[in-house]
């Protein structure tokens, strides 16, 4: 079969995969100028689409960032952290600045310490080797801090290219459609200024007559809930607005179901407070931890969902993971779920998740609330 190549990222056209670099409909195959789905969307909508690929092909794809002099924006969800700030993002970028912006700021309680949280972030990225230029707080289906951010890449980027890395999911390509429609003040400004010919796998949009902001594809984190869920659920498990804290008092030997996605038992230590946060659509259940696996064998799909009856076949086992919290607000974390906070004097507890999704604890980013 005669091999084609888009003519706007360079990606080998294929028409199988719409998540993937290259994607074009069939159809699209008997036009002069052939253009994946993505830079189709770009040039003809002025929307830019993610797209995903894994973290081993990213590495290959981007390794032209390290040998490029430019400002990298790396894109996090704040309301999964765990789950989307780049581990092996200096591999990434090399000795290039880097620009933290936390997205959906929206989501987290009206009452959230802004410059506490913004405190936490940096030293989250640095415990991970990450040295950050700058940290700002974005909703960028709000517009929220956008304009503090284009203020920070000016600042930062000394007329040189700027590169936006990303998970999936984690909004990146929201923000880019924005902040190009607030730069430019037009609807139609990257049908104007297209250029075809950039490298593979990445979109360049042009800041000026020299450079770029350079999209990039977003990277799979397999250890993310969203890589276990169907469509349907997904949407269930994303927050969509700010999220309200739910508590609830348990003694020792009680366990709280999450839907049927993850379960937290408390094994051990006085009563106190577990604060859960997870979008506003999912039910938590309370129940004794004798009770715990017969709950879940009877009702797993129905009472205790997502997933649903019709997903659970298909849904990982949960797997357990022991913690002993010490004294002071702790947050027990399921990437691209949720988290649960600690809130008294220690506590020994047990994390169940689907194979396959980590399980992590932290000092509370809300400790101050």
């Amino acid at each position: 079969m005669e091999q084609h190549i888009c003519q706007g990222c360079g990606s080998v056209i294929q028409t199988e995969h719409p998540d993937e670099p290259g994607y074009a409909p069939v159809s699209a195959l008997e036009k002069d100028i052939i253009l994946c789905k993505r830079c189709f969307r770009l040039k003809h909508y002025n929307e830019i689409q993610d797209v995903s690929i894994t973290d081993a092909d990213f590495l290959k794809m981007v390794s032209s960032i390290r040998d490029r002099n430019g400002l990298i924006v790396h894109i996090i969800d704040i309301f999964d952290v765990d789950g989307t700030l780049l581990s092996n993002l200096p591999r990434i970028t090399g000795d290039n600045p880097i620009i933290l912006a936390g997205n959906k700021l929206d989501l987290l309680p009206k009452s959230t310490n802004e410059n506490k949280l913004k405190q936490w972030l940096r030293h989250e990225a640095s415990q991970l080797g990450i040295k950050i230029q700058d940290v700002v707080l974005i909703s960028s289906v709000k517009g929220r801090g956008i304009d503090e951010l284009k203020k920070k890449i000016e600042i930062h980027r000394e007329d040189k290219d700027v590169f936006i890395v990303g998970v999936t999911n984690v909004g990146k390509s929201t923000f880019i459609n924005r902040l190009i429609k607030e730069t430019t003040g037009e609807e139609n400004a990257i049908t104007t200024s297209y250029f075809p010919g950039t490298t593979l796998g990445f979109i360049e949009i042009p800041l000026d007559a020299e450079t770029f902001l350079v999209d990039t594809p977003g990277i799979v984190n397999k250890q993310q809930m969203a890589h276990y869920v169907s469509e349907k659920e997904l949407k269930m498990i994303t927050p969509k607005k700010e999220i309200k804290a739910r508590v609830y008092q348990l003694n020792e030997q009680q366990t709280l179901y999450v839907g049927g996605l993850v379960r937290l038992d408390f094994i051990k230590g006085d009563k106190q407070s577990f604060v859960c946060y997870f979008s506003n659509d999912l039910t938590i259940h309370r129940t004794k931890l004798e009770n715990a696996d017969e709950l879940y064998e009877k009702h797993a799909g129905e009472l205790l969902s997502p997933p649903y009856r019709e997903q659970l076949d298909k849904f990982p086992p949960l797997t357990a993971h022991s913690f002993k919290v010490e004294k002071g607000k702790t947050d027990i974390v399921f990437p691209g779920l949720g988290w649960i906070s600690i809130q008294g004097e220690g506590a020994t507890v047990v994390a169940h998740s689907p194979k396959g999704v980590s399980v992590t604890t932290r000092k509370s980013f809300l400790s101050g609330q």
